[in-house]
């Protein structure tokens, strides 16, 4: 936290999170827990998914600012509030100071993508972009709390925003049918996974409760193991890319014994993508990390009931559309050949032909003859194809290899 910022002192308790959950009623949507049949039966486990990316800002940090923004004094209200935020927590607080009347000024950096700058201005927020880094325009925010008496509200290290943030355990406990065994919760600076401990380990202590977080950020792992904090790196999961956790939510954790998972790149992108195919549901990479634990540690999780959250769902349509596409080609539904064919009439319609017959899409046509061809009365053919499953996929290979056609995959 910066300079001058006094640390949370006290730990969040179940019956903080019960308050926050009386006064966000009506005011925050209570979301439902779902049990899509083909995630469960690609896990090995009974998968229960609280869908938090139905918030009408696409995320769970609207529990949170409902419950700080709430508690406001009045004069307090009357200053504004400032926040600090590239993503869900900006919107979060403009949309409830929105609803409350408050004046609110966000601060993000200047790399934010115009799309979530102009979603939190349409929530009525004064948004300042300021600095290249989330260090530089928290640091602004800071600044301009105090030139301006405005009421900083931090993300996640604040015992009102991990109360508010534990109302989402608490419904799925409430919601949750008799057995559930395992809850997976993501970790970014740990409010959410601070807020539902603070539940789960007063009311169903018999209940494994684990954080994730994706393998270039372990910031939370490594804190609670001792180890100095290393991360860094591109990651698809940019809600939990946290280089300073909160030291409220690392405290609860410690005390409460909570163990953090850190999962690969490639599970969260397997994630993702099951969630969209198996429960038509959308998700941001962070919104995807406690799935892609219950994928990536089978023997943790297989033949359990477990719940998890969906925390978010703003995820850029290209991504997710590059995260389906490269899902399909890693499970052999989209399939690309290279061919070095008779630079003659007839070649190109043939091959089509024999692909058509075995069941295969061609999506995608190269044909070189200037380039990369061995002679001059060759091309080269490269073909993306799309196939039911990796069987047919082998299935076109043999038929065009039969064919006398010399295919390379890949």
């Amino acid at each position: 936290m910066p300079e001058g910022t006094a640390l949370p002192t006290r730990h969040v308790a179940l019956s903080d999170v019960r308050a926050a959950a009386a006064r966000i009623a009506g005011t925050v949507l209570r979301t439902p827990l779902v049990e899509p049949h083909a995630v469960s039966r690609a896990a090995g486990a009974r998968v229960l998914l609280k869908l938090d990316n139905l918030h009408p800002t696409g995320a769970f940090k609207e529990r949170g600012a409902a419950n700080r923004l709430a508690q406001l004094s009045a004069r307090e209200g009357e200053a504004g509030v400032i926040a600090m935020s590239a993503g869900n927590h900006a919107q979060a607080v403009a949309r409830h100071a929105h609803l409350l009347g408050i004046r609110a000024t966000i601060v993000m950096p200047r790399f934010t993508p115009s799309t979530k700058v102009v979603r939190t201005e349409s929530w009525g927020a004064r948004v300042v972009l300021h600095g290249e880094t989330l260090a530089e325009a928290a640091s602004h925010a800071h600044a301009l709390a105090l030139s301006e008496g405005l009421v900083f509200v931090h993300p996640y290290d604040d015992p009102e925003i991990v109360a508010g943030q534990g109302t989402m355990a608490l419904e799925i406990l409430e919601d949750a049918p008799s057995g559930l065994q395992s809850m997976v919760i993501p970790v970014g600076g740990g409010g959410l996974v601070a807020g539902s401990a603070a539940v789960v380990k007063e009311l169903r202590p018999d209940i494994a409760l684990y954080g994730v977080e994706v393998e270039g950020y372990p910031a939370m792992a490594q804190r609670l193991a001792g180890e100095p904090v290393k991360v860094g790196g591109p990651t698809i999961a940019e809600g939990i890319a946290v280089r300073d956790v909160g030291e409220l939510p690392a405290a609860m954790l410690a005390r409460l014994g909570i163990e953090v998972l850190v999962v690969p790149e490639r599970a969260v992108e397997r994630a993702i993508a099951l969630l969209a195919e198996g429960a038509k549901v959308v998700a941001e990479g962070a919104g995807a990390a406690g799935l892609a634990a219950i994928l990536a540690f089978p023997e943790r999780f297989a033949g359990h009931t477990v719940a998890t959250t969906v925390c978010g769902g703003n995820i850029d349509p290209r991504i997710l559309a590059n995260v389906l596409l490269r899902e399909m080609l890693r499970d052999g539904r989209i399939l690309r050949l290279h061919l070095d064919i008779p630079d003659r009439p007839g070649v190109l319609a043939d091959i089509s032909t024999r692909v058509a017959a075995a069941g295969g899409n061609v999506i995608e046509v190269s044909h070189q003859r200037l380039f990369a061809a061995p002679s001059v009365q060759t091309a080269e053919l490269e073909l993306m194809i799309e196939v039911r499953d990796a069987n047919q996929g082998a299935a076109i290979v043999a038929a065009l290899e039969a064919a006398d056609y010399t295919v390379r995959v890949g």
